[in-house]
């Protein structure tokens, strides 16, 4: 029997157009589409669902519960495109032991983390 395979995530939001606007700018999606009414960015081979919901607030209450990691292949060139774009960052982009992390606050308060891991640490997962 085939095992499970994590390959979305759904965003809800009060204001998805705008979410969407941000990640796209950010990130560089290799897909920025709609379906069904959804808006999807496809980022390898998982894609993120973005759409508006009523029973969310503006901001999310509990960012730390939830953190989307992207995997990146520079960071330093992503975090300078995020700063052009006006990030807020939770955490600057630092070294951890020759990797390198980013934490930044999306327009709905969500924490989104650049992450470049080196070789070592690839490795060792």
């Amino acid at each position: 029997m085939k095992r499970p395979v994590l390959g979305s995530l759904l965003l809800s939001s009060t204001d998805p157009d705008r979410l969407r606007t941000w990640y796209a700018a950010v990130l560089d999606p290799e897909g920025d589409t709609d379906v069904n009414g959804y808006r999807v960015l496809k980022f390898g081979d998982f894609f993120l669902f973005i759409d508006s919901r009523t029973d969310v607030a503006d901001k999310n209450p509990e960012p730390g519960r939830v953190i989307m990691n992207f995997d990146v292949a520079d960071a330093r060139t992503v975090a300078a495109r995020m700063d052009r774009a006006g990030v807020t960052w939770l955490a600057e982009l630092e070294d951890r032991d020759g990797s390198l992390f980013a934490t930044a606050i999306d327009p709905d308060g969500n924490y989104v983390q650049i992450i470049q891991l080196s070789e070592a640490h690839r490795g060792g997962m």
